[in-house]
């Protein structure tokens, strides 16, 4: 009988977070954006620990983990505290910091995709290749072209975090989520 982890739960309670959090920056990015600044933060250390989780588990179960993973998950972590402890100044942190976690992120779950790979062969693989890859184009302009940060916080950065959400959920309920 294999021992049921808690890294499952944590990637779904992620992608049930990112859902919320994606639809409320399209429907009210304005109003609401110190709280999303908050927010953003919260899911910055949730998604930074999710990520050191997951160097851990591949460090213990396979003998090797990505560094990278362990890299992208600390600037997560410091990310979402800086976005915590300084929330009135969301839109320089939407236009210096978002970008990087967007970026951090995505790199760290392309790594995870040579794993994936080998133990999940479905179209999961490619949907996250391809939505990570989209998170890492979409980070590298926001930190070119601020304004595309400040301008499409609502539509722009809540789909994704919608199809992010959507990804962490389909990889609670893959083998991935069942098996650790």
């Amino acid at each position: 009988m294999k021992r049921h982890t808690g890294y499952g739960w944590l990637e779904l309670i992620e992608g049930i977070l990112l859902i919320i959090l994606g639809a409320l920056a399209i429907a009210s990015p304005g109003g609401i954006l110190r709280w999303i600044t908050i927010f953003y933060g919260v899911m910055a250390i949730v998604t930074g620990i999710t990520d050191i989780i997951f160097y851990a588990k591949s460090e213990r179960y396979i003998g090797f983990a990505p560094c990278v993973s362990l890299a992208a998950g600390v600037i997560s972590v410091i990310t979402g505290l800086a976005l915590m402890a300084y929330p009135h100044i969301g839109e320089l942190v939407v236009t210096l910091l978002l970008p990087l976690w967007f970026i951090a992120h995505s790199v760290s779950k392309l790594c995870h995709l040579g794993f994936i790979r080998s133990l999940y062969r479905g179209r999961y693989f490619y949907v996250s290749l391809v939505i990570n890859v989209i998170g890492l184009v979409v980070g590298v302009l926001m930190i070119f072209w601020p304004q595309i940060a400040l301008f499409s916080v609502g539509f722009l950065i809540g789909t994704y975090l919608i199809i992010l959400g959507i990804d962490s959920v389909i990889s609670a309920c893959s083998k991935l989520g069942r098996d650790w």
